[in-house]
């Protein structure tokens, strides 16, 4: 039984029946959900735009608090004054120690997903269920270093894990590989390094969510073709490790 998101971001539980289990084998969609955070922050609409139209799928909010890790980035009112740019829906992965503290104001900034890290919650079920009646879809992230037991108990209350593939608080790091063994029962959001010469690893380690950044912007052939390149090379290598062996 896989936890999804319903109306308003709420999470809901589908029972499967029989006749859907072959189904539920198969991959997940590729998803693009590109990180703002190399944007130059007095263009942020005009970027949004762009990223809409390049065909990515969500965009994600890297807000940092400068005591979690080390930068401070975005505020709710920053959030908020960009929503009527774009359709795409809003998540905000919250690199802070008060998660608590600071969830009300980004739903009410326009996100519809709010990821907190399990390193941060020391009553992470207590902190999932309250993002979910504010009317969003509670997610929860690991560190490089944490394992994913941390979130075992409490993954039937997210529909999504975020794996960090690069310590947070910096953009443009190295790729670290990402960790198999959730891709059964949530979607895996990788973040970190993600680009055209480690997408293949990640989708095969069963990322369906691929968040970049740096390399979306910096592909000299245009957004549109980052978001292409990646999803198609994530898919191959998804599609590859499915195939049945000979």
């Amino acid at each position: 039984m896989r936890p999804s998101v319903g109306a308003a971001g709420t999470v809901s539980h589908v029972t499967q029946h029989p006749a859907d289990a072959a189904a539920s084998t198969l991959p997940l969609p590729i998803e693009i959900a590109p990180s703002v955070l190399p944007v130059d922050f007095s263009r942020l609409a005009e970027a949004l735009g762009a990223l809409e139209e390049a065909g990515v799928d969500r965009i994600q909010w890297d807000v940092m608090d400068g005591q979690f890790v080390p930068n401070l980035t975005f505020g709710p009112a920053v959030i908020a004054s960009c929503r009527a740019a774009t359709t795409l829906p809003f998540e905000a992965h919250l690199m802070v120690l008060t998660p608590d503290v600071m969830a009300a104001e980004y739903v009410a900034a326009g996100c519809s997903r709010l990821i907190v890290h399990a390193e941060a919650c020391p009553h992470l079920h207590r902190t999932l269920g309250n993002i979910a009646s504010m009317g969003a879809a509670p997610a929860v992230a690991l560190n490089p270093a944490t394992p994913i037991a941390a979130v075992e108990h409490v993954l039937d209350l997210v529909d999504l894990v975020l794996v960090m593939t690069v310590n947070p608080g910096f953009g443009g790091q190295s790729y670290i590989l990402a960790r198999r063994g959730l891709s059964d029962r949530v979607h895996v959001e990788v973040d970190g390094g993600i680009g055209p010469t480690t997408v293949a690893g990640a989708a095969t380690a069963g990322a369906n969510v691929l968040v970049a950044g740096s390399a979306l912007f910096r592909d000299p052939e245009g957004l549109a073709h980052a978001v292409a390149d990646l999803r198609q090379r994530a898919a191959a290598a998804t599609a590859a490790t499915a195939a049945p062996r000979g």
